[in-house]
């Protein structure tokens, strides 16, 4: 099996490219990580995922194995195609910004959104927004009275998610860099996306 990976140190973000059909694997390394994803059209920045046409679309908070995610212009740019981890993910809260950081006290602190515009920058591109990332293994309950919660990942080390592009794109993984929230377990770890060679093509775990 020819596949590539690239391992994305806590704290960072990385880009890569996706062709239509092609399958990405991002795994929890150690286990108990956040990652915040975000996809944009490989043909116009502008248009990127969206999670609130995502949500309107699937008539849930996230979807299942088989369903897509949209675009700002209602059209499929990622399916989910596989999850080897507890399922849990979110698509509520925003990415972690310096704004976030400087309420909390912590003004130079790494975040999600600067992680995001330097993986861009990487790869010469810029984006004049930050979209609602897909927050993969963030566990963010919702009470039946609305109140949300923040807890730590579930996750386990070598559980991953899979993603296969429905559109020539550009992913951004950022592992989030938040330790100032449970939701790390107050420590970051690395995160792997996995480039598989051939859509179906599922990259066996660590276990």
């Amino acid at each position: 099996m020819n596949e590539s990976r690239i391992v994305v140190p806590p704290r960072e973000g990385r880009a890569v490219s996706l062709r239509r059909g092609q399958q990405v694997r991002l795994e929890d390394v150690e286990g108990g990580q956040v990652g915040d994803v975000f996809a944009f059209s490989a043909e116009d920045i502008t248009e990127f995922h969206s999670a609130s046409h995502t949500r309107a679309h699937n008539s849930r908070l996230f979807p299942r194995v088989g369903e897509p995610f949209l675009t700002n212009r209602r059209r499929p740019i990622l399916t989910l195609v596989a999850d080897t981890s507890p399922g849990i993910h979110d698509m509520l809260i925003a990415a972690c910004d310096p704004a976030r950081y400087a309420a909390l006290g912590a003004s130079e602190h790494a975040s999600c959104a600067e992680n995001l515009r330097s993986a861009l920058a990487d790869i010469g591109l810029a984006t004049p927004v930050v979209p609602q990332p897909i927050n993969i293994f963030m566990r963010i309950p919702v009470a039946e009275n609305g109140g949300l919660s923040w807890l730590s990942a579930p996750t386990r080390g070598g559980e991953a998610i899979t993603f296969e592009a429905t559109m020539d794109c550009v992913l951004v993984l950022s592992a989030c860099p938040q330790d100032l929230t449970a939701i790390n377990g107050k420590n970051p770890t690395a995160l792997a996306i996995d480039l598989l060679a051939d859509a179906g093509t599922e990259t066996p775990t660590n276990d």
